[in-house]
């Protein structure tokens, strides 16, 4: 990746290396393609991991989310545990878009569907949200990211994020439930990284969310 791009650029200008790794998801064997320019593209990155023991199953049906999807572990990963479901797999970086359908379209998980943030429709709202969320854009841009996509979780869905202790889960998980109004507990805690499980934010807090 070169010095000017990030795995959250739009149009990464380093280049594309691609390579192949095998990774287990779900329980699956799945051989992937991945790249330079995107968020961890030469292996399964460790809070990934973490999150994908740590989750519970999602559901079988509905709409599924992966938020930031790389060159898409989790989105494959949602995609083989709910075959049935539509899974969303949203980056900001094309180049990410591009692997993971490509990865989706090798191990025949035709639910998968990826997408910029603004091509998601906005009626659609989501049964489950797992994310490795990208903490480097700073908080300011975090925060305005989670209070865009959270309030789109059903009543009844959760978001799954996984952040690390050292990068600021417990001030993350203080401003979901205080400024967002998004209920927060800790689901589980492993290698220095939080697993968060958070509710939808009520419209009154989502309205009055600070940095």
């Amino acid at each position: 990746m070169s010095s000017a791009d990030h795995y959250f650029t739009a149009s990464p200008a380093s280049p594309q290396e691609l390579r192949t790794i095998d990774v287990r998801l779900q329980g699956h064997e799945a051989r992937v393609v991945t790249a330079g320019g995107v968020f961890s593209g030469d292996h399964l990155d460790q809070a990934t991991k973490i999150l994908l023991d740590a989750v519970p199953a999602p559901p079988a049906t509905g709409n599924l989310l992966d938020l930031g999807c790389g060159w898409g572990p989790i989105a494959l990963a949602l995609a083989f545990a709910s075959p049935q479901a539509k899974v969303w797999a949203v980056d900001v970086n094309e180049r990410a878009l591009d692997l993971t359908q490509r990865n989706a379209a090798s191990l025949a998980l035709d639910g998968v569907q990826v997408a910029l943030p603004d091509q998601v429709p906005a009626d659609i709202a989501f049964d489950v949200i797992w994310s490795n969320p990208p903490i480097r854009i700073g908080k300011e841009a975090l925060h305005a990211l989670l209070a865009q996509w959270l309030p789109r979780l059903t009543p009844d869905g959760v978001a799954y994020l996984v952040v690390s202790k050292n990068l600021g889960a417990d001030s993350l998980t203080s401003w979901l439930n205080t400024s967002l109004g998004a209920p927060t507990t800790r689901l589980s805690s492993s290698g220095g990284y939080r697993i968060l499980a958070v509710r939808r934010p009520s419209s009154r807090s989502e309205g009055n969310a600070s940095n």
